[in-house]
C-alpha cells in the first residue's frame, strides 16, 4: 500500500508550522464581536471555541496531506500513522507517559496528599461536576488534545526529516509557547492586568510551556502515539505549576521530607525518560524504525 512521506525544505517546513500556529490562535478569536464583553471562562466563550479549534484540526491535517509525497519506500506511512493515530501500542501510551509524569511530580502529588486533595478524587460528585464544567472539560480535554494535535502531531512530521529528532524537539515547542502569547493581549484589553505585569507573566508562561513542549514533543517521537503527549498534557494542566512556596508554610521536619520529595521526583524522572519510552513498548517503527 502506497504510503506518504514529508520531504518539505526546512524553511517551508518551519513557515508552515507558523502557518499552523496562527490558525489555532486565530481561531479563538473568530467570534470576538459577539464574546468581546466576555472573559475566556465564559461558558459560551469556551463552547464556541470548541469549535473553532474542531475546524482548526479537521483543517490541518488536509494540509499536511497536501504537501506530502506519496511513496512506496520503507519510511512511508499513513497520515494516521504519521498522526500518531494508531492502535498498536496505545495502551502503553496511556499509561507509561502519566505514570513518568506523575513521577516527575512526586513533591506536588505529597502537597495534594497532605492537603487533602487526593480524598476528592475518590468522591464521585467531584468527577460528576468536573465534566459539567467547561473550564474543566477546556483545561483537561479540548486544550491538551487539540494543542497536541497541531503543535506536536501536525507539526513534527513536518520538522523531522530536514532538521533532525534534537532540532526538532527544541523548535516545535517555540510555535506552542509563543502561541500563549495571546492570554497576555486579551488579559490587558480585558482590563484584568497592567502591561507589565501581564508581559512578566506571559514571559514565565513562555519558559514553562516551552520545556513543557519539548517534552511533549519527545513523548510523540519516543511513543509514536499522539495519546501520550495528550495525556501528559492534561496531568500537568491539572497540577498546575508546583507551588514551591507552599512547601515553606510547613514545619522544618515535615519541609525537608517535602524538598527530598521534589528532588527525588526529577531525579527518578531523569533515571526513567528512556526506559520508559522505548519505542518498542510502544510498537513505534514510524519515527524510531
Amino acid at each position: 500500500m502506497t504510503g506518504i512521506i514529508f520531504a518539505l525544505p526546512g524553511w517551508q517546513a518551519i513557515l508552515l508550522c507558523l502557518f499552523f500556529a496562527v490558525i489555532y490562535v486565530g481561531s479563538l478569536y473568530i467570534w470576538r464581536t459577539s464574546t468581546k464583553s466576555k472573559s475566556r471562562d465564559h461558558p459560551e466563550v469556551i463552547k464556541r471555541r470548541f469549535v473553532s479549534v474542531a475546524l482548526v484540526c479537521f483543517t490541518v491535517p488536509l494540509l499536511l496531506w497536501m504537501v506530502a509525497t506519496k511513496s512506496e519506500s520503507a519510511q512511508a506511512n499513513s497520515i494516521f500513522c504519521w498522526l500518531g493515530i494508531r492502535f498498536w501500542g496505545l495502551v502503553p501510551a496511556f499509561i507509561l507517559p502519566l505514570l513518568l509524569t506523575m513521577i516527575l511530580f512526586l513533591g506536588p502529588l505529597s502537597l495534594h496528599y497532605l492537603d487533602g486533595v487526593f480524598s476528592l478524587y475518590l468522591e464521585a460528585k467531584y468527577w460528576t461536576n468536573s465534566i459539567k464544567n467547561y473550564v474543566w472539560l477546556r483545561n483537561h480535554i479540548v486544550a491538551p488534545l487539540s494543542e497536541e494535535f497541531i503543535f506536536r502531531a501536525c507539526m513534527l512530521p513536518l520538522l523531522l526529516p530536514s532538521l533532525g529528532v534534537t532540532w526538532s524537539i527544541v523548535l516545535c515547542p517555540l510555535f506552542f509557547g509563543v502561541a500563549h502569547f495571546h492570554h497576555m493581549i486579551e488579559k490587558v484589553v480585558q482590563g484584568q492586568q497592567e502591561v507589565a505585569e501581564s508581559f512578566k507573566q506571559s514571559l514565565f508562561q513562555l519558559a514553562y510551556t516551552t520545556v513543557f513542549g519539548a517534552y511533549s514533543a519527545f513523548l510523540f517521537l519516543r511513543t509514536g502515539h499522539l495519546m501520550a503527549p495528550v495525556i501528559a498534557h492534561a496531568f500537568c494542566n491539572h497540577m498546575g505549576f508546583p507551588s514551591f512556596g507552599e512547601v515553606m508554610g510547613y514545619q522544618q521536619t515535615t519541609r525537608h521530607k517535602l524538598m527530598m520529595l521534589f528532588v527525588m521526583g526529577l531525579i527518578s524522572w531523569i533515571c526513567l525518560l528512556y526506559p520508559f519510552t522505548t519505542p518498542w513498548l510502544f510498537s513505534n517503527n514510524i519515527y524510531f524504525a
